[in-house]
């Protein structure tokens, strides 16, 4: 079996996405091809040790739930996860996979939820957006933009509207915790009657924003 450089796997609520509040297990791959200004697990970039699959399956199989996210890090940047997500799948975990949108997902096994994260100018890494991604996704997929500023909510308007992206699959945008005020987005949301589902960062708000392992 193929081996991975996993940061931590830990059992935890589910702060963002489509399955928000729910418990899950994470699996955090390190490495990360982007660097962006407002990154909040630069830790993943090194830290780390090898594990095999099985070794990986082990540990999530331990906290007894069906539900895993594969994140990181950008987790697309080792070649093993492919085949992890495929196993997971296989022995009937629900698969959520955390991407920067930077690499290709069209060899993501068909069963797994794929959050593309669309990178606004705020972050630094706009320039790194794989636009074809949006020609991959599915109604079961999700896209999720980070707003560090009007600036940035601006943009990904424009975006959502220019590429239809509510046709394609649900729109997530969360606030920068500590940069955006949730009330601030929440009325520019509002005012601009765009189709996106307001979210926080929820583990921020139940545990310490910079706890690991939540």
């Amino acid at each position: 079996m193929s081996e991975l450089t996993v940061n931590e796997i830990f059992f935890s609520i589910q702060g963002e996405s489509g399955f928000a509040g729910m418990p899950c297990v994470f699996v955090r791959l390190t490495g990360c091809n982007l660097r962006c200004v407002w990154c909040d697990t630069e830790y993943a970039f090194y830290e780390g040790r090898r594990m095999s699959i099985g070794e990986i399956l082990g540990k999530v199989e331990a906290y007894s739930c069906k539900l895993v996210e594969v994140t990181g890090g950008e987790p697309l940047a080792q070649e093993g996860v492919y085949d992890l997500m495929t196993i997971l799948c296989d022995r009937g975990f629900k698969v959520l996979l955390e991407t920067s949108g930077s690499i290709s997902i069209v060899n993501v096994d068909s069963r797994v939820r794929r959050i593309v994260d669309i990178k606004c100018p705020g972050s630094g890494m706009v320039k790194e957006n794989l636009w074809e991604n949006i020609g991959f996704l599915t109604p079961r997929d999700e896209v999720k933009f980070v707003v560090g500023s009007k600036e940035d909510f601006d943009w990904a308007v424009d975006v959502i509207r220019r590429r239809e992206l509510e046709k394609k699959c649900p729109i997530l945008m969360l606030p920068v915790f500590g940069d955006v005020q949730p009330v601030e987005l929440a009325d520019w949301i509002l005012q601009s009657r765009i189709p996106v589902r307001f979210q926080l960062q929820m583990h921020k708000y139940i545990w310490e924003p910079e706890a690991r392992g939540v």
